[in-house]
């Protein structure tokens, strides 16, 4: 497939080693803006994360509920992502930013208003949730498209996507432990009310970043013709192509086992919100330990080759955490389930913001995005209605088998794929032409 690219620049071996060589993508004043507000307001996102299903599951009691809210929260990222994708390449994307972070801050506020008047209900989280799925939509790809402006240096995306999923698992080792301790102490007002405060740090945060002006794509070209070109280019590429269905498998068939945390917590370990908590950090700790890998490396070189290991290693957790009766041994398994789901995700997007152009970058990340969290709901539906029909724990070994298979199929097709990518990278200067060896 046709690549249009800048000239190659020889990037290969100019990351720095060690500790200084981790932060590379901090040298950018934006990005760190960026982390500063992101890393506080991500907490609160995690927070509001582990109150939303404690709170449903403690007004009705329902497994279900708890899927079917998870579906609700998620399905606008499948159903509108692919049109967030135009909007993005066609829009100034720190402007989306502060009109997407502004209305998830009055969502997470009107949560913590209905809880304190003593009126909300099942229905009104529903519909709260519904809204913030749309919000998510176009914020994905927006967020995800922005960060090479923020870095500017293409050669430290790599290094920002993994710093980015540093803080995101920062947040979500710090996040559940802290919303533990809020539920338990002062209920879940608290934590949506917190959650709205930490947006003010996000938005302030972009307001102060310098951006050059960005090259947009002409309005006057016709929508319906952008969606259709984001379409052919995503799915017409095979490495894209795989990279995207692997990661919509995990997300369909691995990703939906946070909704049964909770049963987890309360009906098979025996515990309350703090086990709670515990499980959902525990996951966060081991998706921390592959983010600090991933920002450890120099480039984006055998990335291809640890995404389906890191599917299985995933897969894998899952089995071996349902079988766990003993919250240790439980708490063990998650950490290998975090750190195998974190590697994959944040492979994934590298890989593809590596190869991606420039010009169709929101559109084909508003599909990774898609992938990542709008399969996500079908599979909450998928598994709340296995979950009460079979039980929790063979619903997690189905979806950890599942993740098993697509890796193994991914790994078959891993050499045509590689034949595809290395010739990105060499005009990229991030590999080697062999072929100039062999003039030599």
């Amino acid at each position: 497939m046709t690549q249009n690219r800048s000239k190659p620049r020889p990037i290969a071996n100019s990351a720095p080693k060690g500790y200084k060589g981790m932060f590379r993508s901090l040298e950018s004043r934006n990005f760190r803006l960026f982390v500063t507000g992101q890393s506080i307001s991500l907490i609160g996102t995690w927070i509001q994360r582990i109150a939303m299903p404690w709170l449903v599951y403690d007004l009705t009691h329902s497994v279900f509920l708890l899927g079917l809210i998870g579906f609700t929260g998620q399905i606008p990222v499948f159903l509108l992502g692919p049109f967030a994708g135009v909007i993005t390449d066609r829009w100034n994307k720190r402007n989306l930013l502060l009109y997407t972070q502004a209305l998830a801050m009055l969502q997470a506020f009107a949560i913590a208003l209905l809880i304190v008047l003593g009126i909300v209900q099942i229905w009104m989280l529903i519909i709260l949730s519904i809204i913030l799925g749309c919000i998510t939509a176009l914020d994905n790809p927006a967020r995800q498209s922005f960060l090479i402006e923020m870095v500017g240096k293409k050669e430290n995306l790599g290094n920002a996507i993994a710093l980015n999923s540093t803080m995101v698992n920062v947040a979500r080792l710090i996040g559940p432990s802290i919303a533990g301790i809020i539920l338990a102490s002062t209920g879940e007002s608290a934590c949506f009310a917190i959650n709205g405060l930490s947006f003010l740090l996000v938005i302030i945060s972009l307001l102060r970043m310098r951006i050059e002006q960005q090259t947009l794509k002409p309005k006057q070209s016709q929508f319906l013709s952008s969606f259709k070109e984001g379409i052919k280019y995503t799915f017409g590429f095979a490495p894209i192509k795989a990279v995207i269905l692997l990661l919509a498998l995990m997300s369909l068939m691995g990703m939906p086992y946070a909704v049964l945390m909770p049963v987890f917590a309360k009906e098979i370990l025996h515990g309350g919100s703090h086990t709670f908590g515990f499980l959902m950090g525990a996951t966060g700790l081991g998706a921390l330990m592959g983010a600090i890998y991933l920002a450890s490396r120099k480039n984006v070189l055998g990335l291809e080759k640890l995404i389906p290991f890191a599917c299985v290693l995933f897969g894998a957790g899952l089995i071996a955490f349902s079988f766990s009766r003993y919250l240790p041994l439980s708490l063990f398994f998650l950490i290998f389930a975090g750190l195998g789901m974190m590697m994959q995700m944040a492979s994934s997007n590298t890989i593809i913001q590596t190869i991606v152009d420039d010009d169709k970058r929101g559109r084909v990340m508003s599909f990774y995005s898609m992938a990542l969290m709008g399969t996500a709901p079908f599979g909450s539906l998928i598994f709340g209605s296995l979950a009460q029909w079979i039980g929790a724990p063979h619903t997690l070994v189905i979806g950890g088998i599942s993740c098993i298979l697509g890796a193994i199929v991914f790994i078959k097709n891993l050499p045509n794929l590689k034949t595809q990518i290395h010739p990105i990278y060499i005009q990229q200067g991030i590999m080697e032409n062999p072929l100039d060896n062999l003039e030599e």
